[in-house]
């Protein structure tokens, strides 16, 4: 196994993007802008209603950690993603696709079931709503996941969505621990608003006694926290990470490198699909991070792949289109 810079746990699941009706969002009790959980049958239900009456816009191997990997590794970092899938056709899909996109994983994540799936309905303002039957993802355990790789990593990436699953709960707690023992500086993202309201006491544990890096949105930041801005929420924030990062959409993000907090200003771009925004952004700015390009630099990547990213239908760029983002951002600092 090489060595790798960033050592990711996350879902494994294939989503299936749709463009619907806010009518359809409404008719379907389904709360825009969050992930909901469900069971099987009622998401194969939905499918079969969204391909009758929505536009389909593609299929693709999904999960918040591993876009994050997939930015991460087409900018030129080395990443590993640890997951679980059956053994089933969109399992095999699921991994060849990483493995396509660069991303090491393990035969282990491969066991008995169903591969994961999310509805990701993508409304006329861009906004995502995600509709998500786990699958076997929802007992993944450190059972599933080969740890060898993380003692001479760079980063451990925890995803929040991992808060609502009690075995992947202790399968992050081992994590931390072998990070933590190795000097592995620890990231977290509390990944979608349903998470901080729905599964607080969750992501508390993935918290644990504090992370160096922690990545949320403006609302997230300001529901955990309990505050009415991002900066008082980035105040409470720091009794739980070394470094903070709020993304506040079209305006930017709000940084806070361990001495200082500073605004970066958004690109203006026309919005089709906000799935995989924030995802890309943490794995564009952890990837500048371990380059040595500093917090500053780092933001002004995220913000860049991040908005490309908002402007078409998909939580991915073309592999190419990283490295070239990244080469525009190194012009412009040299």
């Amino acid at each position: 196994m090489a060595t790798v810079d960033l050592f990711a746990i996350g879902n494994a699941l294939i989503d299936q993007e749709f463009q619907v009706s806010d009518d359809f969002l409404i008719q379907h009790s389904l709360q825009k802008g969050t992930m909901q959980l469900t069971d099987g049958e009622t998401q194969a239900n939905l499918y079969n209603n969204l391909i009758k009456t929505q536009r389909h816009k593609g299929q693709a191997s999904g999960g918040s950690a591993a876009n994050t990997t997939v930015a991460f590794s087409a900018l030129g970092g080395q990443a590993f993603y640890a997951c679980r899938v059956g053994n089933d056709e969109l399992g095999d899909i699921y991994l060849k696709g990483l493995n396509e996109a660069g991303i090491h994983t393990t035969t282990k994540s491969v066991s008995e079931g169903v591969t994961g799936t999310c509805m990701v309905l993508v409304s006329d303002d861009s906004e995502r709503t995600m509709h998500t039957y786990l699958g076997i993802t929802a007992e993944l355990s450190a059972t599933q996941i080969d740890f060898e790789p993380l003692k001479t990593a760079k980063w451990l990436y925890i995803e929040g969505y991992l808060s609502t699953s009690d075995t992947a709960r202790a399968a992050v707690k081992q994590a931390r621990e072998i990070a933590k023992a190795n000097q592995v500086k620890i990231a977290l993202t509390l990944s979608d608003p349903a998470m901080v309201q729905y599964a607080r006491e969750g992501l508390d544990e993935l918290l644990d006694d504090g992370v160096d890096l922690i990545f949320c949105n403006q609302q997230e930041a300001m529901m955990y926290t309990g505050t009415e801005t991002a900066e008082a929420a980035l105040e409470q924030l720091k009794q739980k990470s070394k470094y903070i990062v709020i993304t506040l959409s079209a305006q930017g993000a709000l940084i806070y490198d361990g001495n200082n907090a500073f605004s970066v200003p958004g690109r203006q771009v026309t919005a089709v699909d906000a799935n995989g925004a924030g995802d890309a952004f943490a794995g564009s700015f952890l990837y500048a991070l371990n380059a040595g390009l500093g917090f500053q630099t780092a933001a002004q990547l995220a913000i860049l792949i991040s908005s490309e990213v908002v402007s078409q239908f998909g939580p991915r760029l073309a592999v190419e289109d990283y490295a070239k983002l990244l080469h525009s951002i190194q012009k412009e600092s040299a």
